[in-house]
């Protein structure tokens, strides 16, 4: 089908900025900021592109396009996961220094007020504000693209409570008060907004990350979806549209991976197989979903064991039912923590009839959370029942605790009730494949 072609989806890297696609409003947006020496903080879930909206940003080509001169700045990005072994503020200044002192081979000079500050192991923001001084002399702005900030508000063995509140101060002020601020502009990512992971704040104090403007980056919209999917040369139907975000829900990672399989077999004139795109798709992204288990808290994943158990419920035969009441109530009561759940990608929210449905936004997380209710044993139960309590009543807890245990025992009539995953992909490779 597509002898001589390159695969066009990226899995296992940023996406390169000449096959990146959509995000047009976020791209502009930040380019405003640059523009107005302002700073941005991007927050969103797993698997939404942070990363490769970055390096979009930092591309030349992407500064042309949106009427910038790519010369007249200092671009750096990095990931804060890069300082190591762990985060300091130390690490953080040296990191930008260095990398700094990488884009100054036009201007020797500078280049070597960088080497001895960072000789004299003097990185710092005072350091930072004395280069952004003799940049500025040089009518050139520096721009930090900042990816993974969440670890600055982590603490570790190096990092107390106390250095975070001073590191905070201090970029704040950078970024505020000093004379660099003319010429300077932060872009930083996130999983979640900065003030939802902030320290505790002191109150005569103006909130550090005031001088953000906060944009949200969502999972693909349909738009977005059918630019993805252009390389297979077909026509987008409403129902590929749907099929194709049931299974991936919308999150670009998931989509590259299964966009990567598909044109993968159909290059090779092989009719994909539904049960071996199920494997495939599940081993290839299975550090993805145990990323976003792992990244939801005891409460986030007590919810979404009740909406895959609901689910699930509403699918097996009416003989083969456990009991589960009230669902909708508990889920109700808890909407802080639904709405933190879709901020992160894992569930949507539709109303439907005047009310409001939650559902998972990949069919696949579904059966991923199934499978951790699947795998619970008597401890982790016990655990589990404790926490379920900060939820809902006691006999809902008890109800909850009952229904895990029947999947236990009926793995065979679960397995079956999950056959409408096989179905959403039957639909996929229906309409590629043709």
């Amino acid at each position: 089908m597509y002898p001589h072609s390159q695969n066009p989806f990226v899995v296992g890297t940023p996406v390169p900025p000449e096959k990146f696609i959509g995000r047009t409003s976020l791209i502009q947006t930040a380019f405003d900021q640059i523009n107005n020496c302002s700073h941005l903080a991007i927050w969103g879930g797993l698997g939404t592109g942070k990363t490769s909206l970055l390096t979009k940003i930092a591309s030349p080509d992407t500064w042309r396009q949106n009427g910038q001169d790519p010369s007249s700045a200092v671009i750096v990005r990095f990931s804060c996961e890069a300082i190591e072994p762990y985060f300091t503020p130390s690490g953080f200044w040296t990191k930008i220094l260095s990398l700094i002192k990488d884009h100054l081979q036009t201007e020797p000079e500078l280049q070597e007020q960088v080497n001895t500050l960072l000789a004299e192991g003097r990185a710092s923001k005072d350091s930072l504000r004395q280069i952004l001084r003799e940049l500025a002399k040089n009518q050139k702005l520096l721009v930090l693209l900042i990816d993974d900030y969440d670890i600055a508000l982590e603490q570790n063995q190096e990092y107390s409570d106390e250095n975070m509140q001073k590191f905070l101060g201090e970029c704040r002020n950078l970024a505020v008060h000093s004379e660099g601020k003319r010429n300077f502009s932060i872009i930083v990512t996130s999983k979640k907004r900065l003030n939802d992971l902030s320290p505790r704040l002191n109150p005569n104090q103006s909130p550090w990350y005031n001088h953000y403007l906060f944009r949200q980056i969502k999972p693909f919209d349909n738009t977005e979806i059918e630019q993805l999917l252009k390389p297979f040369n077909k026509p987008i139907t409403p129902e590929l549209r749907q099929a194709v975000g049931e299974i991936a829900g919308g999150h670009p990672t998931l989509l590259q991976n299964a966009g990567f399989w598909l044109y993968q077999e159909l290059k090779h004139n092989n009719e994909p197989q539904i049960e071996e795109f199920i494997k495939e798709f599940e081993r290839n992204t299975q550090p993805f979903f145990d990323s976003l288990w792992q990244r939801c808290n005891n409460k986030e994943q007590n919810l979404l064991m009740l909406m895959a158990l609901s689910k699930l419920r509403g699918r097996l035969h009416p003989r083969r039912r456990y009991d589960l009441k009230d669902v909708d109530l508990i889920l109700t009561q808890n909407d802080r923590i639904l709405t933190s759940l879709e901020e992160q990608g894992v569930i949507k929210r539709v109303v439907a009839n005047g009310n409001n449905t939650s559902n998972f936004t990949s069919s696949l997380m579904e059966k991923w959370v199934i499978q951790e209710i699947w795998n619970s044993n008597e401890d982790s139960l016990k655990q589990r029942q404790k926490e379920f309590l900060n939820l809902m009543s006691h006999q809902q807890s008890e109800n909850m605790k009952n229904a895990i245990v029947w999947i236990g025992k009926n793995k065979n009539d679960v397995i079956a009730s999950l056959q409408f995953i096989g179905n959403i992909v039957q639909k996929i490779i229906q309409f590629l494949a043709i």
